[in-house]
């Protein structure tokens, strides 16, 4: 999964976020964090602090999202409109090899290829994770995106 903030103490939402996910995910591996411009928002925002974190989990993927939905509302998430800026994001990115178009779920997800702050703390953790779609590496990925 990926995680985001450009709200408050960036840094302590991120790792709280961590420790809250240790809680459903096993061996839970978490990329450096790195920092990024706001890309694709609405209106003028401040840098995020972005990274991503890999591990088991037994939830099945629905309840897992309602989880990372419930963490971020924990953190004081709001969302006041399209791509607001926010204290803590947290996105479901991969969940194995599973693959699902629902209104409110869409697994790989979707924009998570052309973005180069998931790929890059993606690639620290677990540069072999397969996009189920593309049947592509992280690393690959990636390496896509370099050249474009």
């Amino acid at each position: 999964m990926a995680f985001g903030s450009n709200l408050g103490d960036r840094r302590q939402h991120l790792l709280w976020a961590a420790a809250r996910l240790e809680e459903v995910l096993s061996g839970l591996l978490l990329s450096t964090v790195i920092e990024t411009d706001a890309e694709d928002v609405p209106d003028v925002q401040p840098p995020y602090l972005n990274a991503v974190a890999v591990g088991q989990c037994e939830l099945p993927p629905r309840q897992l999202l309602e989880r990372l939905q419930q963490i971020e509302r924990d953190r004081n998430r709001t969302r006041p409109g399209w791509r607001a800026a926010r204290t803590l994001d947290l996105d479901l990115i991969l969940y194995g090899d599973l693959v699902v178009e629902e209104p409110d779920l869409t697994l790989p997800h979707p924009r998570f290829r052309e973005r180069r702050f998931v790929l890059e703390p993606l690639v620290q953790v677990a540069p072999e994770l397969r996009d189920p779609v593309t049947g592509r590496t992280a690393a690959e990925l990636l390496a896509l995106l370099a050249v474009k």
